[in-house]
């Protein structure tokens, strides 16, 4: 019996992520040794964003809500790697928090974003211009720093800005006050 064959038998000939049972072929999750137990079942809308992250549609993988609670460890390192992805979403970060993986499956997921992750973040401010460490940016609103008792003022330069694991938020220092605010406030000066 053929790999391929194999995987659909395990997945009831529907897609192991989203349910479809149109179109459906059989995919590796690298790192792969291209057995059954490394591989899923997708359908082509699946697949299609897979293979082209820059064109995934977030509202078609609310999906993972069930599918990352499959008891085949691949589908769990796929739905992992997918809610890793379109964590700036907010609905997937949630999933994320929730999600139980044993500790091997674990790291097959962590194995495949490593390298990614440093190269995929990018911050950009309002107006959508590429951030970079030690940028200088200007506030474009009023913000009440909490914890700090004062209000940064519209039109204030943070000098020499530090980058974060968030591409939402940015670090810098404003009246000597190390705090961290949100790229879509600045604007690079």
């Amino acid at each position: 019996m053929s790999i391929t064959q194999k995987l659909l038998e395990r997945s009831q000939h529907k897609c192991e992520l989203c349910g479809s049972d149109q179109n459906l072929s059989a995919i590796e999750v690298p790192p792969s040794d291209g057995s059954d137990d490394q591989s899923i079942v997708v359908c082509e809308t699946c697949r299609s964003q897979i293979e082209a992250p820059d064109t995934m549609d977030a509202n078609h993988w609310r999906c993972l809500n069930d599918s990352m609670w499959s008891q085949v460890p691949a589908v769990q390192v796929m739905a992992y790697r997918l809610l890793h992805a379109l964590r700036t979403e907010g609905w997937p970060q949630d999933l994320l928090d929730i999600m139980y993986m044993e500790d091997d499956t674990r790291q097959w997921a962590e194995a495949g974003l490593a390298a990614d992750d440093e190269d995929n973040i990018i911050h950009k401010d309002s107006n959508g211009t590429i951030l970079s460490e030690g940028d200088d940016v200007t506030l474009i609103k009023d913000l009440d720093v909490k914890g700090a008792g004062f209000t940064a003022k519209r039109g204030t330069l943070v000098k020499n800005i530090h980058l974060t694991d968030n591409p939402l938020h940015i670090e810098g220092k404003v009246n000597g006050t190390q705090i961290v605010l949100v790229a879509a406030f600045l604007k690079k000066a």
